[in-house]
């Protein structure tokens, strides 16, 4: 598959998720909001699409130490909900990257539709090869993303060229099992655009190669089991906002592909993680 293709997958997946912009604010005026009374307290209940919800970013901020004069990059931001959250409840400042141009715009709107554009921005990036300047950021996240995108090592080598010398990167990601079969991985790979997925043990070598300190890695899978069959739930219960934008086809395309994807959780073909890490400084000891 070419380089463009991959991205093409992931464009397309993304476009057409039944978690939007507008499902969001439609979402809002069913339950009664004004749109232009909606502050972030309200939104962040509605805009978060990642494992966990909000206690799973308050864990990530925790993390990385989070404070108001920390500077975060969020990659692969998707809608902004996570950035929005760390800016409003932290203080800090949050720099948001995302291949989706429709996912950046829908988080730029739905920021200043909450007053929170002058503490955070988004870009549309690749997050390989992101332009943005090196040692510029205290901490970076991110959350269910890095399965979208093939060559970890490159990946994982722009995101340390991003931090700061001593800066903190923490994030979660859906892994690989050694029982996965490889008719299981392209069936992912066609209708869930994940591009590459990587293990518990290989994530932990890679940031150790590309100049980090690990400093956890734990296993999410038995976590995750449960908070899938949730999800799942909750996406079928948007079949009809689903139905009007994308028609019925989509929608049973995607109620198979996720639920095929939740059944390999209860199978252990799939699993998940969470990983600290901090860049190497000059000052720390040379690895052996």
């Amino acid at each position: 598959m070419t380089n463009n293709a991959h991205l093409e997958l992931v464009t397309e997946f993304y476009d057409t998720h039944p978690i939007s912009e507008k499902q969001v604010l439609d979402k809002l005026v069913q339950d009664g909001f004004d749109l232009s009374a909606v502050d972030q307290g309200i939104l962040q209940d509605y805009d978060q699409d990642h494992f966990g919800g909000l206690a799973a970013t308050d864990t990530l901020a925790r993390l990385v130490n989070i404070s108001r004069s920390t500077h975060i990059l969020d990659v692969c931001c998707g809608l902004g909900g996570p950035a929005r959250y760390l800016a409003y409840h932290y203080g800090s400042c949050v720099t948001g990257i995302d291949l989706n141009q429709s996912r950046v715009d829908g988080a730029v709107r739905l920021t200043e539709m909450v007053g929170l554009e002058e503490k955070v921005s988004f870009y549309r990036a690749n997050a390989h090869s992101s332009a943005l300047p090196s040692d510029e950021f205290d901490a970076l996240i991110a959350q269910e993303a890095f399965c979208h995108i093939p060559d970890k090592p490159r990946l994982l080598t722009e995101c340390v060229r991003l931090l700061k010398p001593g800066g903190l990167i923490a994030f979660t990601d859906i892994l690989a099992t050694t029982s996965m079969t490889t008719t299981v991985r392209k069936r992912l790979r066609q209708e869930m655009a994940f591009l590459e997925l990587d293990t518990l043990n290989g994530y932990q070598v890679l940031l150790e190669a590309n100049g980090c300190l690990l400093k956890k890695a734990e296993d999410l899978s038995e976590e995750w089991a449960q908070i899938l069959v949730e999800r799942l739930i909750m996406y079928r219960s948007l079949k009809d906002q689903t139905v009007a934008r994308f028609g019925d086809a989509h929608f049973e395309k995607w109620d198979r592909a996720y639920s095929f994807f939740v059944k390999l959780y209860t199978s252990g073909e799939l699993g998940g993680g969470r990983f600290l890490a901090r860049k190497r400084a000059p000052t720390d000891p040379r690895p052996n």
